[in-house]
């Protein structure tokens, strides 16, 4: 099925058969990535009585209770109410169903020797996205598929999928890089790192609040806070998936929740 929409004037066309799933599946049963050292996600069959939710148990169907920490255990999508007292949800916050995005590939620097900042002091190891290396990737792009940026992080390795980021601290973003991706108008923000922030940040989240224009040390939204603008984490940008623009699809589950587990899809776009 073909798609045909204009946008700024212009005609695009894109077609639902090609697509890029960019989400990490989660594999209760088997390898799954992880944040912060969290349970894995567990699924098991309900049992009540001689009721068992297992065919191969002798049950008459399959149906089982999951367990699962969204913001650790997979691709998940989160909106400002992962900050506030206020308890927005990520189903009320995400009102756009198809989103004009653009792909970029990003390698990190190392962080003491960027010249750019963040909250809290650089570990010597520390791995950052810059704002120049981002001013650099979007030198040129057309600025009406920013609505969504999807960035992948160089080296782009197969075991983003099943990777225990509690083990080193992961690459994040500088202060300068986000307020660009804010001064850029980036309403959807999708990255295969487990957070924006620093893994030990001392709590400050920093990042996540610069994005949602809530204050420092903030628990509450203030005129002006983000709250239909949301990030995505845990994604994998499979290599053959080459930097441009797309069409974002960006499915959520339908709970009243500050995130949900999500499936970020792009199409690939033609002009008319």
């Amino acid at each position: 099925m073909v798609f045909s929409f204009q946008l700024d004037n212009r005609n695009y066309r894109f077609d639902a058969d090609e697509r890029f799933d960019i989400s990490i599946p989660l594999n209760f049963n088997g390898a799954q990535p992880n944040a912060y050292g969290v349970q894995r996600a567990t699924a098991k069959a309900c049992e009540a009585e001689s009721l068992i939710g297992d065919t191969r148990r002798g049950g008459s169907c399959n149906f089982e209770e999951y367990k699962l920490i969204p913001h650790c255990n997979g691709t998940h999508t989160e909106c400002v109410g992962h900050l506030t007292h206020q308890r927005l949800s990520i189903h009320d916050s995400l009102k756009d169903a198809f989103i004009p995005a653009t792909l970029i590939t990003v390698q990190p620097e190392n962080a003491s020797k960027s010249g750019e900042k963040y909250s809290v002091k650089f570990g010597v190891n520390d791995k950052i996205i810059t704002k120049k290396t981002l001013s650099e990737a979007l030198k040129n792009k057309d600025e009406i598929f920013l609505c969504g940026l999807i960035i992948r992080i160089l080296p782009n390795n197969q075991d983003k999928m099943t990777r225990k980021y509690e083990e080193s601290n992961s690459s994040y973003f500088s202060t300068e890089a986000m307020n660009f991706i804010r001064e850029k108008n980036v309403k959807h923000l999708l990255v295969d790192l487990p957070s924006i922030d620093r893994t030990d940040d001392q709590g400050k989240l920093a990042n996540h609040r610069i994005f949602w224009n809530v204050e420092e040390g903030s628990y509450n939204l203030k005129e002006g806070s983000l709250i239909n603008s949301t990030i995505t984490e845990m994604i994998f940008v499979p290599d053959n998936v080459i930097d441009g623009n797309y069409m974002l699809n960006l499915q959520i589950s339908p709970f009243k929740t500050d995130t949900s587990p999500s499936r970020p899809v792009l199409f690939k776009l033609y002009n008319q």
